[in-house]
């Protein structure tokens, strides 16, 4: 078996235990993308609730799932490792998704909280194992963590698309009988999260000492216990994160308190740190706030834009018939794994020559391409027939360039959380990461139920006037936002110290 020195001196761009980790949350990516493209639909058509409650839903039960990354992150940390928080999670995510499958319409939100407590326990932990492939300065960790986002968008792409095109109808009509379509969609995510969990245990001997429990070094019957009190908590939380996601007030009590005192553990934990530590704690936090607002945005993609997408979009796309919300679930995914390879061996060329931005300023871009998507998006309201149906070409290129901005923030960051943070509150961080993803959901389910209460009892071409013009809005404030984060970079760049 490899030391982790050795693993960390590899050869080549990409240290081999990336292949396995890459392929483990290809699957859970599978599962997590299938599902969120199902949500928004499934609740209108039956859960018969209207656009805008199912717009807070939706930004609800997306939230808890990211807000339990950060719960997720700490037991991983303090009590689980890394390996053993990710394996439970699995499991309840597979657990969730059977739920889902056997009775979708009555079981929905116990298969929901099931799946959110499971994503928490996973999501972090395998991208803090990514983080520790690499040597603290190795300049091919920004390329590791984007051939890495590959991977989850490979999943992301096959679920997405996959999922809700059997669920919907526009795919195998003849193999899945009409009032199991949802079921079989939901189904999906449970099978590929069994595949998942089975590339993980069967290649996990390769991390060396990477994910081990942080308690070895005390009583084994003491480190038992304090396991299974986390296996046992986690699953007595669920019928209260049920009942929280079921009742978005409770979610907005929740989130008003979880962000703040979050920051206020990071703050606790700093004092255990160097001022030069610190301040790369500040830049990591500051990274994390304005990656709040760059999810709203993005995260329109599970709401209101999945709406838009069924209500306003053609079926076609170069004469080929496609199902509109799978495109939208997924055109992204598939723009990343053409350009993720390619935009992370143009990061190290420009490092070799130099001239590579630093990740502040790969912020500000990302800003500025979200800003073009959600223009595009507006844009398509030109090409509407009278029925209020407009180019699913058109808003697909929208994807194209809201893509480079994900590409520039989202492995970016998720680098700059591993190389900012000491390595005990690694995974603390990512879940902090994580959970500005949190807010991101929680602000996009209100940002998309706002658009959906202007076009209530509209008609198709009155809704798909209102929702552009949502959308010209949201390109302006990410055009604001990318030029503040310009401005202010040398500012940043000063407190990340040798951090790039």
């Amino acid at each position: 078996m490899q030391t982790i020195q050795e693993i960390q001196n590899f050869k080549g761009k990409y240290p081999k235990q990336l292949w396995y980790l890459f392929f483990s949350e290809m699957w859970e990516r599978f599962c997590f993308y299938g599902m969120r493209g199902m949500l928004v639909v499934f609740m209108v058509s039956h859960l018969i609730m209207d656009e805008k409650t199912a717009n807070l839903q939706y930004g609800a039960t997306q939230a808890w799932v990211y807000a339990f990354t950060f719960i997720g992150g700490l037991f991983a940390d303090k009590i689980l490792g890394l390996r053993k928080s990710l394996f439970w999670g699995g499991i309840l995510m597979i657990l969730g998704s059977i739920i889902l499958a056997i009775d979708p319409k009555n079981l929905f939100f116990i298969g929901i909280g099931f799946t959110i407590v499971g994503t928490g326990f996973f999501k972090p932990n395998i991208s803090s194992m990514v983080g520790q492939l690499y040597k603290d300065n190795d300049p091919r960790r920004d390329a590791g963590f984007s051939f890495f986002y590959m991977g989850v968008n490979l999943g992301a792409l096959l679920g997405g698309y996959i999922c809700i095109a059997v669920a919907e109808g526009s795919m195998w009509q003849t193999l899945v009988p009409e009032h199991l379509r949802w079921n079989v969609g939901f189904g999906f995510a449970a099978v590929v999260m069994i595949i998942s969990l089975l590339t993980f245990t069967q290649t996990q001997k390769t991390l060396s000492t990477i994910g081990l429990s942080p308690l070895n070094n005390i009583d084994n019957s003491k480190k038992k216990i304090l396991e299974i009190a986390t296996y046992i908590g986690s699953l007595l939380i669920i019928p209260i994160i049920i009942v929280m996601v079921a009742n978005t007030k409770y979610t907005d009590y929740f989130m008003y308190f979880i962000g703040p005192a979050s920051i206020l553990y990071l703050f606790y934990e700093m004092k255990n740190f160097s001022a030069t530590e610190n301040k790369k704690l500040l830049a990591a936090l500051i990274f994390i706030i304005f990656s709040i607002f760059f999810w709203a945005f993005f995260e329109q993609s599970g709401g209101s834009l999945s709406l838009f997408a069924v209500n306003n979009l053609n079926n076609t796309i170069a004469g080929v018939e496609l199902s509109p919300n799978g495109v939208n679930n997924s055109a992204n995914s598939l723009f990343v794994i053409i350009f993720a390879a390619l935009l992370g061996l143009v990061w190290l060329w420009m490092a070799k020559k130099k001239i590579e931005p630093n990740t502040i300023i790969k912020f500000g871009l990302a800003f500025l391409f979200l800003a073009g998507g959600f223009w595009v998006f507006y844009y398509t309201q030109f090409f509407a027939d009278l029925n209020g149906k407009t180019s699913l070409g058109i808003f697909t290129f929208g994807w194209l360039v809201i893509t480079f901005g994900e590409l520039s923030l989202s492995p970016i960051g998720m680098s700059a959380m591993t190389k900012l943070s000491p390595q005990k509150t690694q995974a603390v961080l990512m879940g902090m990461w994580f959970l500005a993803s949190a807010y991101g959901q929680y602000f996009a389910g209100i940002l998309g139920a706002n658009i959906a209460e202007a076009s209530e009892n509209s008609s198709n071409m009155e809704k798909l006037i209102v929702y552009t013009e949502g959308y010209k809005q949201l390109a302006i404030y990410a055009l604001i936002l990318g030029v503040i984060l310009i401005i202010i970079s040398p500012l940043v760049k000063k407190l990340m110290q040798d951090v790039n």
